[in-house]
């Protein structure tokens, strides 16, 4: 959909319908109830420029607007969404909004390559950063003296901490700073960061948006439309485009995105809870678990806990990767928000931060069985610590 185009969203529709209604066809007799793939790179131009809308394959295709319309009205923009060919291409854009020399705000626990993006604007564009402990809502509103741009995740990758995006969005405003949330753990059906004063949300579509593990792409969403220009303006110039083929199938993902979350969430918090008296398990982060550190936070301003959890392993990082080995079921990889149970200890990557254990492993948990799940993790944690937990 072109920024012009109308964008209105009915508000009294419940995500988990938009889902499935969002960047539909118009209703014609005989015409199709979804979008077809649209497979070129040139159109047929106007005599002159402006008569047209299209104009090249890098600027606009017909099959990336009903992902965007759909994704700008979860998210309850005023505005289509944008889509990339990637998520770090989607985080890149988003970052580009801060000036060369700018002060960035961020957690000290992110997405590893966005941490590893913004080493490499220290060294090219002189960027400031200050990393953030989010959980400590005045620690981190004190570091937005001067600061440009607040980069935010809630809950953080890999640490599951929750922020308090209300007030940390609205102290950014009053320091003049734009926000920015990483929105691909929790996605619009459990957070709308828009509603809660944030500028702009990113996502890594490949992950629950896609939901198969079969896509790699991106998207970013805002309301306001010199944001919006200057995000496409970034996208079409980089190149960073996302193929037709690769945003049909996102949209294909997004319509059952509701019941796969709805499923993956419930057994993450099952599985929580009976992690978290396993004799082999240090300790357990996951927001629905009512003594962890983001909890009340989470409740407050989340629809829900989302699909991630992650665990200290008794025993260190050797421990830790013996657990991995002997699962069956859940697959050892890096990725998230699939069918598929994942699970990953994160300090394996050179560019993980310290302050994340050796020993934490992510468990992205997929649609399975929750019992077989279960019984999976608890062989091979029995196998750390003799004894089976009940």
């Amino acid at each position: 959909m072109q920024p012009n185009a109308d964008h209105s969203h009915p508000g009294d529709i419940a995500p988990d319908t938009l889902v499935v209604s969002a960047g539909r066809p118009p209703r014609v007799t005989d015409q199709p109830v979804n979008h077809p793939i649209v497979l070129t790179s040139t159109y047929f131009g106007a005599v002159a420029p402006e008569e047209g809308e299209r104009v090249y394959g890098r600027y606009s295709n017909p099959t990336w607007d009903p992902l965007e319309e759909a994704l700008g009205q979860l998210e309850r923009a005023a505005l289509p969404g944008l889509v990339y060919a990637s998520g770090m291409a989607a985080v890149a854009s988003a970052m580009s909004l801060a000036p060369a020399g700018a002060v960035l705000v961020i957690p000290r626990h992110s997405y590893n390559g966005s941490l590893s993006l913004v080493q490499d604007l220290i060294v090219r564009t002189g960027l400031e950063v200050r990393l953030a402990d989010i959980e400590d809502t005045e620690a981190t509103l004190s570091l937005l003296d001067g600061a440009d741009m607040l980069w935010l995740e809630s809950p953080t990758n890999p640490m599951l901490e929750v922020a308090d995006l209300r007030a940390l969005a609205a102290g950014a405003r009053a320091a003049g700073a734009l926000t920015v949330v990483d929105n691909t753990f929790s996605t619009p059906l459990l957070q709308r960061p828009l509603e809660l004063g944030a500028d702009v949300v990113v996502h890594s579509a490949t992950k629950y948006i896609g939901g198969h593990s079969d896509v790699v792409l991106g998207a970013v969403v805002t309301s306001d439309p010199q944001l919006r220009a200057s995000l496409q303006r970034h996208r079409t110039l980089h190149g960073a485009i996302a193929g037709p083929f690769e945003a049909w199938l996102t949209l294909r993902g997004l319509r059952t995105m509701a019941l796969r979350i709805d499923r993956s969430s419930a057994s993450a918090a099952e599985l929580a809870r009976r992690l978290a008296d396993h004799p082999a398990i240090e300790s357990v982060r996951y927001p629905g678990l009512p003594g962890d550190p983001g909890h009340a936070r989470a409740a407050a301003q989340m629809d829900g806990f989302g699909s991630i959890l992650a665990v200290c392993v008794a025993g260190g990082a050797e421990a830790a990767e013996r657990m991995l080995t002997a699962l069956r079921l859940w697959t050892p990889a890096t990725s998230l928000g699939g069918v598929e149970s994942l699970a990953e200890r994160r300090r394996r990557h050179a560019s993980e931060p310290e302050s994340v254990p050796e020993n934490l492993v992510r468990l992205s948990v997929g649609i399975e069985n929750v019992e077989d799940l279960w019984n999976d993790l608890r062989r091979a944690l029995d196998a750390l610590a003799p004894g089976p937990a009940a």
